[in-house]
């Protein structure tokens, strides 16, 4: 009896006939060496799966080789098998976790009796390049609940994970050599197809991101098709650990996060509040300048407030635990938008009114778990670019152009490319679907007219409405979250936020949650990595120090700082020790100026300038002429020196 053939469909339209039973691999085959050479794994029906998956008649397939980015992950999630295969052979009793690809690489999660050792994390390496070298194939068996818990039977991970299994849920087991493990898959053929990777740290890790379960050891590495891809990527993770914010901070005195105050709770040293007020103040500038009014909100209000707004609803994980006053509730607030909403209702509003626009730099409180906390970037304590704009329906399209207008201007004085997202209904919204949805749609609708090449976050959204997400590009290529804009047709509803239109009657507003940098925390954390510390002049919290050559030229130096110091300028006289030690340690400091006074600056009224980054080079120039050209540069916000003649 002759095997039915099935039909299977490319790509480019074209159909290959195979028998019943054919793979992803045959399609390869059928199609020519070099690709089945090269093909890694497929999507099948839209699903990446294994090369050796059968196919069912009438299915449409792409092959992934190393020049598909689908490829990567398949890639990266087979070397963390691999991590677990040597690790495995090194610690037999090791526990499995989890072991994903993640944006840069991948990790595994294993229950050891000790944190691994930098000797450890070595040995595990080498112990890879055994397993590549073996060859081994990745081999996927679909198994029963009950045979599942037969083989994983002495790993409580394991076991723990088969029982949140639906019944029914197909379950599968993917084998290479010696190493079996719980994998939906999918993954390369074979081992020997991982040739660059490298591990990078270890880390503790709670089982499954719950701080109550065990503490789990986690390796961290990753993988690459070409090896100058490798090796761009950990030079760029050289470089990051050159700029993080935790170790320049320390170095330059900007904020420190101490254990008697509590973790992530950030105290701002002078320096650090030097560069916070001045991006503040900048801001709030602009703002005023955009048509806001600037208001303060108090750091704590009644539980009440926060279950009109539903935040104890679906954040309440996320908040600090109620203080009791003779039986009424008190939360640290974790949001400002109730307190603006307050505001708000405290008149009639009328649609002359509208758009209203309420903003503030408010400092909300949350309850971040301790292993999120991440030096200024993950905290408990914030303060938040904040603003709640109360507009009419037919004001939506005008005010979200105003918005994205607004911070693309802001991003580029700060020198940072952008792009963005638009997150859609997440599963614990609250209110009418269709109406989110609709909201949704609108939002598309003006990122489309404004020609923006927009990502879709589905399900990215907050609880009571979508947004538009701006996610910015540092020096490094890094990307980090920046403004977002959320529309919000559920909130004016539950507080009664209304006016009184053009026909004397009451219509509910909508509300646009909006923040342009995001927390003051994040945002200058983001901005000591972007910058490496070197901020530009307009930011730098001390602009230029003056250095007299010896002590006689000292009076001639405190008039040039004097002179300076007049104009606005940050700056600071500097005569202590040998002028060697003072030349170093403004550089330790990055300070974007040194004026070197001596004899011959002093009798001519003229400075010898060294320039941050320029090496031993230094330039005379007039005082004057060196006074106008820094004040020209603070002013203009320039993001490179233009002091220099």
């Amino acid at each position: 009896m002759n095997t039915p053939d099935i039909i299977i469909r490319l790509p480019d339209g074209r159909t290959l006939t195979l028998p019943a039973g054919s793979s992803a691999a045959d399609v390869a085959t059928a199609i020519g060496p070099g690709l089945a050479r090269a093909a890694l794994a497929a999507v099948v029906d839209g699903e990446i799966v294994d090369l050796n998956r059968p196919l069912a008649d009438g299915a449409s397939v792409r092959l992934l080789t190393d020049r598909d980015p689908e490829a990567l992950g398949v890639l990266r999630h087979s070397a963390a098998h691999v991590l677990a295969t040597a690790v495995r052979e090194l610690v037999p009793g090791a526990g499995i976790g989890f072991g994903p690809a993640i944006d840069d690489g991948f990790y595994y999660d294993f229950d050891v009796p000790e944190p691994f050792t930098p000797d450890q994390i070595e040995a595990i390496e080498a112990r890879m390049e055994a397993v590549v070298e073996a060859d081994h194939p990745f081999e996927r068996r679909i198994v029963s609940r009950e045979e599942a818990r037969e083989l994983f039977s002495d790993d409580h991970l394991k076991l723990e994970r088969l029982d949140e299994f639906d019944d029914g849920e197909v379950i599968t087991v993917y084998r290479d050599g010696p190493f079996l493990d719980l994998c939906r898959g999918p993954h390369i053929p074979s081992t020997g197809r991982l040739r660059h990777f490298k591990l990078l740290s270890a880390a503790g890790a709670y089982w499954r991101g719950d701080e109550r379960r065990q503490m789990l050891q986690r390796i961290y590495g990753t993988a690459f098709f070409q090896r100058k891809d490798m090796r761009k990527h950990l030079h760029r993770l050289e470089e990051a650990k050159k700029r993080d914010h935790r170790v320049l901070g320390k170095r330059l005195d900007l904020f420190s996060i101490q254990e008697e105050v509590g973790p992530g709770l950030v105290l701002w040293h002078p320096n650090g509040g030097r560069v916070r007020r001045i991006v503040e103040d900048f801001l709030r500038d602009t703002l005023v300048e955009h048509g806001y009014e600037i208001v303060y909100t108090p750091h704590v209000a009644s539980e009440e407030l926060y279950r009109i707004s539903g935040h104890l609803d679906v954040f309440a994980d996320d908040m600090f635990p109620a203080m009791d006053d003779d039986g009424d509730r008190f939360r640290m607030k974790p949001m400002n938008c109730p307190h603006h909403f307050m505001i708000y209702r405290s008149h009639v509003r009328s649609y002359r009114d509208l758009p209203l626009r309420f903003a503030e730099l408010g400092t909300c409180y949350r309850y971040e778990r301790s292993g999120a906390l991440h030096g200024m970037l993950r905290v408990r304590s914030f303060t938040q670019d904040d603003a709640h704009i109360f507009i009419r329906e037919d004001q939506i399209e005008e005010e979200y152009d105003r918005l994205l207008d607004l911070g693309d201007y802001l991003l580029k004085v700060f020198g940072y490319e952008y792009r963005t997202a638009l997150s859609t209904r997440p599963e614990k919204a609250i209110g009418d679907p269709a109406v989110y949805d609709a909201a949704s749609d609108r939002l598309a609708g003006v990122l489309r007219d404004r020609g923006l090449d927009f990502e879709l976050d589905e399900g990215g959204g907050a609880f009571y409405g979508p947004k538009v997400d701006v996610l910015v590009t540092d020096a490094l290529g890094r990307e980090w979250q920046g403004g977002t804009f959320q529309l919000d047709f559920l909130m004016p509803e539950r507080f009664g936020l209304e006016y009184v239109g053009a026909d004397n009657h009451r219509h509910q507003a909508v509300v646009i949650h909006r923040t342009l940098l995001g927390s003051m925390e994040r945002f200058i954390g983001g901005l000591i990595e972007h910058y490496g510390g070197a901020f530009p002049l307009w930011l730098a919290p001390e602009q230029v120090r003056i250095l007299p050559v010896s002590e006689q030229w000292t009076g001639s130096a405190a008039e040039l700082a004097g002179a300076l110091a007049a104009e606005g300028l940050r700056v600071a006289l500097d005569d202590r020790d040998t002028l060697g030690y003072r030349i170093r340690a403004a550089e330790m400091q990055k300070i974007p100026y040194m004026g070197i006074v001596g004899q011959r600056e002093a009798e001519a009224g003229t400075v010898s300038v060294r320039m941050r980054g320029a090496g031993r080079k230094q330039v005379t120039m007039d005082r004057a002429d060196f006074v106008r050209r820094l004040k020209d540069e603070a002013a203009a916000r320039a993001l490179e020196p233009i002091a220099a003649p």
